[in-house]
């Protein structure tokens, strides 16, 4: 239980190495473009010391985090929206993502091939945003021919729908991503199942090289691949991949030494993994159940009823009630006898409005 990021960028600009980092799971990288064909994927469970103090207190045998699926999806080129570079492949494996990783290049090696020349963050988040938008567009418009050949049916639905999808292709046709197209909550469920790429959160990240470490020579290519974060109103990372990589293979304690030997404050993984759940509006909540504790991320909004759902349907559908504690109430009590006989417990309904680190039993009867 979890999200999916999705990586994605031109070809070599180490997108591969980023997947090797974030997910500890080595891949085939290469100096010419799309030696990722197919993409690779790696399941990374989150470390939340929250979760394993509630399994301690609880005294659970199992503890099951959330999950982090990261996707390392090959480079976008020119043309990807009309099929150019295996283009269609691609595109649509990124449709399946919650959130998309934008890996830009801040490394210069003669080694490695550029596919435009030199490094330019802000041509070359145009390029691949370009072929979002278009691909983006191709879909719009193929549901506005469907839409006008439903006018004759001339439902109040369809005259929405259309008018919706004009709206939107004018917003795609002047460059613009679909997440900044400005529209109310219903149309934003509406374009939402239409499954665009650009309406999809982004993490802009530049990919610099270990030397800019130590004596800070991508410092302007940094800050205009920051700069065209911003007018996106994307977060933005600047992450070293290949010194992630290489860290590996060490211990956590020797990991953390290993970062503020160059400054690092925080590794790639978990700025990734904070921001995700920023864009994404995420929260997490707990279960025990019987010897198992686990971690469900939810939308920020959920309520009891439909956070039940999240663990099964059947839970949802004979939702009766919540016993809710926050985490922090549980650790002062000690346990769940002693906070039950507090009267730290307390019964919620069906809409109730779950909160970050609740603790939550659900009652139901199918």
């Amino acid at each position: 239980m979890g999200f999916k990021c999705g990586i994605v960028g031109l070809p070599n600009v180490g997108k591969s190495t980023l997947f090797t980092a974030l997910s500890n799971f080595q891949v085939e990288r290469a100096n010419f473009p799309f030696c990722t064909i197919e993409p690779n994927k790696g399941i990374i469970p989150l470390q939340d010391n929250r979760l394993f103090q509630v399994g301690e207190i609880v005294g659970a045998q199992t503890v099951t985090p959330a999950t982090l699926t990261i996707v390392d999806i090959a480079g976008l080129i020119k043309g990807a929206s009309k099929g150019e570079g295996l283009g269609n492949r691609f595109l649509a494996h990124i449709r399946e993502m919650d959130l998309l990783l934008h890996v830009v290049r801040g490394f210069r090696s003669p080694e490695v091939v550029h596919v435009t020349g030199n490094p330019s963050p802000r041509r070359d988040i145009e390029i691949v945003e370009l072929e979002l938008i278009l691909a983006d567009l191709a879909v719009v418009e193929k549901r506005l021919e469907k839409a006008a050949k439903l006018l004759r049916v001339g439902t109040k639905e369809v005259l929405q729908e259309k008018s919706l999808l004009e709206r939107l292709a004018h917003h795609l046709n002047s460059g613009k991503p679909a997440r900044s197209f400005p529209s109310d909550d219903d149309e934003k469920r509406i374009i939402k199942s239409w499954q665009l790429l650009t309406e999809k959160p982004v993490i802009f990240i530049i990919n610099i090289g270990e030397e800019s470490l130590v004596d800070g020579n991508a410092r302007e290519v940094v800050e205009e691949a920051r700069k065209a974060a911003e007018e996106r109103k994307a977060p933005f990372i600047s992450i070293c991949a290949s010194l992630e990589a290489e860290m590996l293979s060490l211990k956590e304690d020797e990991k953390d030494l290993f970062l503020q030997e160059y400054g690092i404050k925080e590794s790639g993984l978990s700025l990734v993994t904070r921001l995700g759940y920023s864009c994404l509006d995420l929260i997490t909540f707990f279960t025990v159940k019987g010897k198992e504790t686990k971690a469900w991320p939810v939308k920020e909004g959920t309520t009891a009823r439909e956070g039940a759902g999240k663990i099964h349907s059947d839970m949802e559908r004979g939702f009766i009630a919540a016993e809710v504690i926050p985490w922090q109430e549980l650790m002062e009590a000690g346990s769940l006898v002693a906070a039950r006989e507090r009267g730290a417990l307390r019964l919620e309904g069906r809409e109730y409005l779950i909160k970050d680190g609740d603790v939550i039993s659900f009652r139901f009867k199918v």
